[in-house]
């Protein structure tokens, strides 16, 4: 009898280990995020019939990706892969009359131009210049092409000393040696223009010969920030002409219309104090629409929709009692009206402009956000993600009905559960209205009890959107059997201006407040465990962590904090972009008596590590120059010399992000190894 009980026993454990299994492969993993293919650069052929995008695929095992190009009709079907080049093909486009697509790749050696049929046969290299080429257009007339090239400038200490040829060192007199993640290479991005004859690129004339300006602008920019006019007889570029200490502190760029035919040009935006960026032609060539921040230093203000109208010489805010951003602009046939993307309440969403009655009014809907816009006749095509989906492309019809067209990932997720995501709105401590996102686990029973964990933002004013993200990703978190709590904080765009304002000069204020307002109404659930809540986040949400540390008042069991400021009296000094820190923080730490200032370093984490008592995980990548990796350092040591359970995480190839394959496994590894730790024991 024992021993029929004993079998039995043992037939279920074995039954309940397998079932937990086959639960578990079902879910999402930190190796199955790696084996999705992610869609981007969507173009449509100038017929519209037929859709170019790009799908990059990744190998764990080697530890790299490689980007492919594909086309599909546009009214849905098989998608064909056209390149198979050894590396990955990027900046891929329709040449203008239809016959050609074009695109990037270092087959051949360095990065240049290549054409090949639309079903990608009779592939050819166009272009032959020295150094790589990073981006490229055609002039609508086929008569030019323009391209961009880093080109070296500054001297080296080898160029100075060439006796030393062995030397390796830096020698700076100015700032912004350093930008994100790299160091200055002593180059700058500059465009090239070149004579486009019998399908080969001749050799091209910089327009920015010697001079110590980029376009387009570092570190993000690329070919949406130059823009051809329809008779291909100009061109407008984004461009911010100051160099050294004057560009760390300003972020006014500038949009510049250059005239091929008399080699001048003219600055369309001047008067303008902050951002200006990605331009387009209407198609009758009449007006030019960008993206324009008012304020000088502010990198989060509002993106306003500027028009230029060439035949009075001036620009107009089209946007000005819309109190949301607008940016991917792009213009009907008649040039009467533009669609955009535009943040609102957690999501992305597609808008149209009516330029004659100045109208705005939303096309899209949904808990998703799209990431761009492409015209096919009157149907809109668009990429589209939510926290429960890739980035696929879809289409919009005229009475807004979605089709969806590409289904990259349908075959890798078919059999795997997502988690749910619902839509709260909370009320703060001052009485306003705050949307939070709540991510449940897959197969959520409200009779259990889980471990929840705050998402603390970055940004700071980077909205909690409905993105898919292969590193933060909530369904990784929710398959882990964690509920996800994740508050549209103040200091967030898509709740209007005054909402995205706010956070500057009140770090650790409302914001944090907020936090706390939605971990206390979710730990009010019955399905919430008051007594397992973690706290993680990256950049200022990593900071948000720190400065929790201090002040929780024992809500949280443990903190993970990635790239996070630690003390920002250090941080001011250290970081590169200085428009950044004197507008959030309010200016140097020396400035005494300036509220703004005081109240900000005042709030810096590392006042308050005496306070500490909670388990913390840091991590950082070293080359992180937005948020250096010795912040990081700093608290590590502060946690374990108080005594206090502490892990630090450091990766010395990665940035203020964690891009190669294997890294990223390895961090969400350790990241649910140290909540597990202290959330499930």
């Amino acid at each position: 009898m024992k021993k029929r009980i004993f079998l039995s026993l043992a037939i279920m454990a074995f039954g309940s280990t397998l079932f937990s299994q086959n639960n578990q492969q079902n879910r999402y993993t930190p190796e199955l995020l790696w084996k999705l293919g992610r869609v981007s650069e969507i173009q449509v052929s100038p017929d519209n019939k037929t859709i170019l995008y790009g799908v990059s695929w990744y190998n764990l095992a080697e530890n790299k990706g490689n980007r492919d190009l594909y086309t599909m009709p546009v009214t849905g079907g098989a998608a064909v892969k056209v390149t198979s080049f050894k590396g990955s093909e990027s900046n891929g486009i329709f040449r203008p009359d239809g016959k050609k697509i074009a695109f990037l790749s270092a087959e051949s050696g360095s990065m240049q131009v290549w054409e090949a049929n639309p079903d990608g046969t009779a592939a050819v290299k166009i272009s032959n210049e020295d150094g790589d080429i990073t981006g490229f257009s055609y002039s609508p007339d086929m008569k030019y092409i323009l391209f961009t090239q880093r080109v070296k400038i500054d001297k080296t200490p080898n160029d100075i000393y060439p006796d030393l040829p062995k030397a390796n060192a830096r020698i700076e007199d100015d700032l912004m040696y350093r930008h994100w993640d790299s160091w200055s290479d002593y180059s700058y991005s500059h465009i090239f223009i070149a004579a486009y004859t019998d399908g080969k690129i001749e050799k091209g004339r910089d327009i920015m010969e010697n001079q110590r300006f980029e376009s387009p602008m570092a570190p993000w920019g690329g070919m949406e920030q130059i823009g051809w006019s329809p008779k291909g007889d100009k061109f407008a570029y984004t461009c911010k002409k100051l160099t050294g200490k004057e560009y760390s502190l300003s972020t006014n760029s500038e949009i510049y219309v250059y005239d091929l035919k008399t080699g001048t040009e003219t600055n369309v935006s001047k008067g303008i104090a902050g951002y200006d960026q990605d331009p387009v032609f209407s198609p009758d060539g009449r007006k030019l629409v960008w993206r324009s921040m008012a304020r000088d230093g502010f990198e989060a203000d509002k993106d306003r929709i500027m028009i230029y109208d060439f035949a009075t010489s001036k620009y107009t805010d089209y946007s000005e009692n819309f109190d949301q951003n607008a940016n991917n602009f792009a213009w009907t046939a008649d040039s009467k009206s533009l669609y955009f993307l535009s943040p609102i309440h957690g999501t992305v969403q597609i808008y149209t402009l009516n330029t004659e009655n100045r109208q705005i009014k939303p096309v899209s809907s949904g808990q998703c956000d799209y990431l761009s816009v492409a015209l096919s006749g009157k149907d809109i095509i668009s990429s589209k993600q939510s926290m429960t989906s890739p980035t696929e492309i879809f289409k919009i019809d005229a009475t807004g009905k979605e089709t969806q067209l590409s289904f990259t990932n349908k075959e890798i997720l078919k059999d795997v559960k997502s988690a749910r995501v619902e839509e709260r709105w909370m009320t703060t401590t001052d009485n306003k209205k705050m949307l939070v996102w709540v991510v449940y686990p897959p197969d959520f029973d409200p009779n259990k009890k889980y471990p929840a964990l705050l998402f603390c933002e970055g940004g700071p004013q980077s909205m909690v959107s409905q993105f898919f993200s292969y590193r933060w990703n909530f369904q990784m978190m929710a398959a882990k059997d964690y509920i996800v709590i994740a508050p549209n904080r103040r200091g967030l765009p898509g709740f209007g201006q005054e909402w995205n304002d706010q956070i500057s000069g009140d770090y650790g204020g409302q914001n944090m407040k907020d936090y706390l307002t939605a971990v206390d109404e979710m730990a009010k659930e019955p399905f919430v465990d008051k007594d397992r809540l973690g706290a993680v986040g990256a950049s200022y949400g990593g900071f948000s962590v720190l400065w929790l540390a201090g002040h929780h008042e024992k809500r949280f069991k443990v903190f993970i904090s990635h790239c996070g400021m630690f003390n920002l009296e250090d941080q001011y000094l250290t970081t590169e972009e200085m428009w950044f820190v004197n507008w959030d923080l309010g200016g140097p730490y020396w400035e005494k008596g300036n509220a703004k200032v005081d109240h900000s370093y005042a709030n810096s984490p590392h006042k308050f590590v005496d306070k500490w008592d909670t388990p913390i995980m840091i991590i950082e990548g070293e080359n992180d120059f937005r948020i250096p990796y010795t912040q990081g350092m700093a608290a590590f040591a502060a946690a374990k010399l108080r005594g206090i359970p502490a892990r630090y995480l450091h990766f010395p190839e990665e940035s203020h992000w964690v891009l190669r394959p294997q890294n990223s496994v390895l961090w969400q590894r350790e990241f649910f190894r140290w909540l597990d730790e202290y959330l499930k024991k």
